[in-house]
């Protein structure tokens, strides 16, 4: 295949996602969606579309082929090594009141949405599958370890053990996922009624998130964004993936699991990371900056990664 015809299904691949939270940006600005709606939206994606999407992607999937343990296994410890490398560096280039959110924003990415809309663009069901069962490892590492890294600037936040736990536990998508996990080892089928209809309600998840991202973002952001937040941004979204992806290639990954690391390890920062910062007295207009830096960086960084990997034939 020729360069052209390569950078053209790259394209394939990335252009609709991001197109969406274009959309999104497009759609606030001429006020056709507003606040309320982003709220709404948003809330409505994470506690009902997005879990029944998880939950049938799995159910749907041949399990021996959505759960791969060594893929799971790499993208955890990239993750853990990742956030105490970011750590380590922020206190050189940080001022202490600005290092929780710092760390955070480097090494907390939106695998949950845009990680798992490129993972169905680029492989499909099986992509939506695998990507699930990733969404769930990294909901449980990234919401543990940004409590860590943000009471530790914050001296009066208090978080225990079985708060977060419990805080876990509770989210809908680790429940979606548990829960699909169970019914794909029982074997249970769901009747075609019911499937049909969670399969109407998931559709509109990928789209209404992505159209909310969108309508998140503000070019004064952009515009105010510090010297931190762009420390922060390099490293969330050229850094971290290069080292990564380089360390999986060593390990022997190809295909689609390499193809899967990269889009969650290249997504931008989470936006539950500027809800994060803001309720643990951290500072969220900083965390607000690297998530519109990163998510605008997003399309360039994944689109060039994507192309480079499939001309050297590793995805």
């Amino acid at each position: 295949m020729n360069p052209l015809d390569l950078f053209i299904d790259t394209l394939n691949v990335t252009l609709p996602v991001f197109a969406m939270v274009l959309l999104g940006m497009a759609l606030k600005k001429i006020r056709l969606i507003d606040h309320a709606f982003i709220d709404t939206g948003s809330n409505l994606v994470f506690k009902g579309a997005m879990p029944t999407l998880i939950f049938l992607s799995i159910v749907d999937a041949n399990f021996s082929r959505a759960f791969d343990p060594s893929l799971v296994l790499y993208f955890s410890l990239a993750t853990v090594a990742s956030f105490f490398g970011v750590w380590a560096i922020a206190t050189r280039l940080v001022i202490r009141e600005d290092r929780g959110v710092f760390v955070q924003g480097a090494f907390r990415g939106n695998c949950g949405i845009v990680g798992l809309a490129l993972a169905g663009s680029m492989y499909g069901p099986d992509g939506l599958s695998a990507g699930g069962i990733m969404a769930g490892a990294a909901i449980i590492i990234y919401n543990v370890l940004s409590v860590i890294v943000l009471a530790a600037y914050q001296p009066g936040i208090d978080i225990s053990a079985r708060a977060l736990a419990i805080k876990i536990i509770k989210n809908p998508l680790i429940i979606a996922v548990i829960s699909a996990l169970l019914f794909s080892k029982a074997g249970v089928t769901l009747p075609v009624w019911l499937h049909t209809s969670g399969d109407y309600f998931a559709r509109m998840t990928l789209p209404l998130a992505l159209i909310c991202i969108g309508g998140t973002l503000s070019v004064g952001s952009l515009t105010r964004a510090s010297t931190v937040a762009l420390q922060a941004s390099f490293f969330k979204m050229i850094a971290i993936p290069a080292l990564a992806i380089l360390g999986a290639i060593a390990l022997g990954f190809r295909g689609q699991l390499l193809g899967i690391l990269f889009l969650y390890l290249a997504s931008p920062s989470a936006s539950s990371s500027f809800v994060m910062a803001k309720a643990m007295g951290g500072n969220h207009t900083l965390a607000a900056n690297i998530i519109a830096l990163t998510t605008l960086a997003t399309g360039v960084v994944i689109t060039a990664g994507v192309f480079i990997m499939m001309w050297l034939g590793l995805v």
